[in-house]
């Protein structure tokens, strides 16, 4: 029996994450082409790698119908051009589906039945919203499983800030403004350029086009203008548009790979996975799932908060951070959280923004070789929270 091996984060890339929408960049870009682009450059800058070394693909994706069906990291493998021998499959976990990808690959390589694998994740929330073509069971309601609000994410939020009345809309709409301020400097500094994939996108309109950058950001954002903002969950709510991620069009991809078989490839990993852990919660408050996942995670790897020196916190809602932080006793503007900004300013195409948040922390690890420790976290619709703890590699 195998004992269990290192594993590491070699490299990440994603696609510019678009706006969703008959005018969006990628509204008449297939699901399925953005993962070939994806699967494609991490081929190409990381030349080391055979292509047939490739053991496994993992692609998620939270609506697996049309051009995100078709077990999909399977017949993206295939139009990506690696041999027909790599096999693929496809995941579901909704918002936390391509960081399962992730853990779910790491799982075989630890065990010893994968050498390499490519994870990743898309959603075309244009072409495909979510829920569509989902009919969930009348037992959720009839039998009060879950509350009404579970399924709609914005509601959830707004339970949140009511189980955290100490989260105002203030709060949460100044945490957008830094989220959005961070993430042009990042822009502005090139940090983000770096790992996105320019791809190619036609409308029958327009023509070709290139998509060279993220469609979402509003640089220039005051707390006067989200002020003036609906709050469509709730009448006088809390939750807006603008302290909320949008709707969004994107697709990731990374290398992981065992420790050892990156060495004999001359591959340069990034970081290595210490532990992760996945946690469920009430689906109605859906956004404190991050908390207990975190925990467990730290618990796993024997560390405490104060270990962690670096914090990608997937901003589905402003709130949802707030809380995390707060539950850590961390400051609304702590530095090492998202220091590229986040989801509110990049977008969040669901399955695919796990690996976002891997590869901005592993850029960030080569920043900051004082840091030891980052965590990847994210909360998850019906009720979950996933977790990732890493160490630096610089």
């Amino acid at each position: 029996m195998p004992s269990s091996r290192d594993v590491v984060f070699v490299d990440g890339v994603r696609t510019p994450f678009g706006r969703s929408g008959p005018k969006g960049l990628y509204a008449e870009t297939r699901a399925d082409d953005m993962v070939v682009r994806v699967i494609r450059e991490l081929i190409r800058r990381n030349p080391g790698l055979p292509p047939e070394r490739v053991d496994e693909v993992a692609i998620a994706a939270t609506t697996q119908i049309g051009d995100q069906g078709l077990t999909i990291g399977r017949s993206a493998a295939v139009l990506a051009g690696l041999p027909k021998t790599v096999p693929g499959y496809a995941i579901d976990r909704m918002c936390a589906g391509a960081m399962t990808a992730v853990t779910t690959v790491a799982g075989g390589i630890a065990f010893g039945a994968y050498d390499v694998a490519i994870a990743g994740g898309v959603e075309h929330m244009g072409r495909h919203p979510m829920g569509e073509g989902v009919d969930p069971n009348p037992r959720f309601l009839s039998e009060k499983l879950v509350d009404p609000s579970a399924l709609v994410m914005g509601m959830t939020a707004e339970n949140l800030h009511d189980r955290y009345p100490s989260i105002s809309k203030e709060r949460a709409d100044a945490y957008a403004v830094l989220s959005q301020e961070k993430a042009a400097k990042a822009y502005a500094d090139g940090k983000i350029q770096p790992d996105l994939v320019p791809t190619a996108i036609r409308t029958a309109e327009k023509g070709w086009g290139l998509a060279a950058e993220d469609e979402a950001p509003r640089p220039g954002t005051t707390m006067e203008a989200l002020g003036a903002l609906k709050t469509p969950f709730r009448p006088h709510g809390n939750v807006t548009a603008g302290n909320s991620s949008g709707i969004n069009d994107g697709a990731t991809g990374c290398i992981v790979a065992a420790r050892d078989v990156a060495a004999e490839l001359g591959l340069a990993p990034k970081m290595r996975l210490v532990s992760y852990a996945f946690a469920g919660v009430d689906p109605e408050v859906m956004g404190v799932g991050p908390i207990p996942s975190t925990e467990r995670a730290l618990r796993l790897a024997g560390l405490s908060i104060g270990d962690i020196g670096l914090f990608e916190i997937n901003e589905a809602f402003a709130v949802q951070v707030l809380a995390f932080l707060e539950h850590f006793g961390l400051a609304d503007d702590d530095q090492r959280v998202n220091p590229y900004g986040g989801a509110i300013a990049f977008g969040h195409p669901l399955a695919s923004s796990g690996v976002r948040l891997m590869t901005q922390l592993a850029r960030q690890f080569g920043e900051r070789p004082d840091v030891r420790y980052g965590i990847t976290t994210m909360c998850v619709g019906m009720g979950m929270g996933g977790t990732v703890i890493w160490e630096n590699l610089a």
